[in-house]
């Protein structure tokens, strides 16, 4: 399951390494299968980090998370996929996911995921 997560994402060298800064990007566009009705299920993610020495290039992010289009997991799990994937690849100094997963049978669901690396300390106030 989602061994392509290498195949797809990719990196750039931090041009700002000595700084702390924070990147926020939303991604209003997210679609997966529900494995227990094999409906589509929708979600909105919005991604922040602090990167270290690398940062996710844009254009393979964008087809990462279209290639869950086809994959039918709960909300949690995807979630914490995604959140796990982007956090080993980037190792960024601090990242928060959250996903808003749209209405299914009258609920709303939000997954948030967050994680700091050991030692950094959030100055700038983030």
């Amino acid at each position: 399951f989602l061994m392509h997560m290498n195949d797809i994402l990719e990196t750039f060298e931090n041009p700002q390494k000595n700084d702390d800064y924070l990147i926020k990007m939303d991604i209003p566009e997210f679609t997966c299968i529900c494995p227990l009705t094999s409906q589509p299920d929708f979600a909105e993610f919005y991604l922040e980090y602090v990167p270290d020495k690398l940062c996710v290039e844009l254009k393979s992010l964008k087809l990462y998370m279209s290639s869950y289009r086809d994959i039918g997991a709960f909300h949690e799990d995807i979630t914490n996929k995604i959140f796990k994937h982007l956090y080993t690849l980037v190792k960024p100094r601090y990242m928060f996911i959250n996903a808003h997963w749209k209405v299914r049978g009258g609920i709303v669901t939000h997954v948030e995921v967050k994680k700091a690396k050991n030692g950094w300390k959030n100055k700038n106030h983030l």
